[in-house]
């Protein structure tokens, strides 16, 4: 199957279970928002030679995907989509990004001091690239969750939240390793 289907020519893009919206639907705007997350986490990735930052940064990642699964569904589809094995993104999730905030806040004696200046390496220019990208995602869901009603799963809206988190002080970290 080609990658260009043509299904989208008219405007309207795919959800799951081949519903149809609009491409400026703020579902759309939600979960391609997350995907550029994604990116912005590979190209992080990419910059950062930290084995550490490596393993994180693909388990967070593989999070993602789950994350835009269940963006890409709407409510009405839910009940299928858990049933259809999709994976969705568990409160664990977030427990696990609260404990590697933990290590860098400790571990690494970083904690928040005001606002920084991106750009002092490549790999922590990369990581704050992330963390916009990741808030303006995080805007984007509780925008859809409040124009349309669509209640989110609990643990979307705070896995994002404690993501840009994480990435803030990812960076300070990736600044710290010139």
């Amino acid at each position: 199957m080609s990658i260009a289907t043509r299904t989208g020519d008219d405007g309207e893009t795919g959800l799951m279970f081949n519903r149809r919206v609009p491409k400026d639907h703020p579902r759309v705007e939600a979960y391609g928002t997350v995907d550029e997350l994604n990116a912005a986490l590979g190209l992080a990735r990419a910059h950062s030679r930290n084995a550490f930052f490596h393993d994180t940064l693909v388990a967070v990642q593989r999070d993602l995907v789950a994350l835009m699964g269940e963006l890409a569904c709407l409510p009405s589809d839910t009940e299928r989509y858990r049933c259809s094995g999709y994976a969705t993104l568990p409160l664990e999730a977030v427990e696990k990004l609260d404990r590697l905030i933990v290590v860098f806040e400790k571990e690494h004696n970083l904690t928040y001091k005001g606002w920084a200046t991106p750009g002092g390496t490549l790999a922590g220019a990369a990581f704050d690239l992330a963390r916009t990208v990741c808030r303006r995602a995080e805007r984007r869901v509780v925008a859809l969750e409040r124009a349309h009603s669509d209640p989110m799963p609990v643990a979307i809206k705070i896995y994002l939240n404690r993501l840009a988190d994480l990435l803030w002080l990812c960076a300070r970290y990736a600044e710290m390793q010139t």
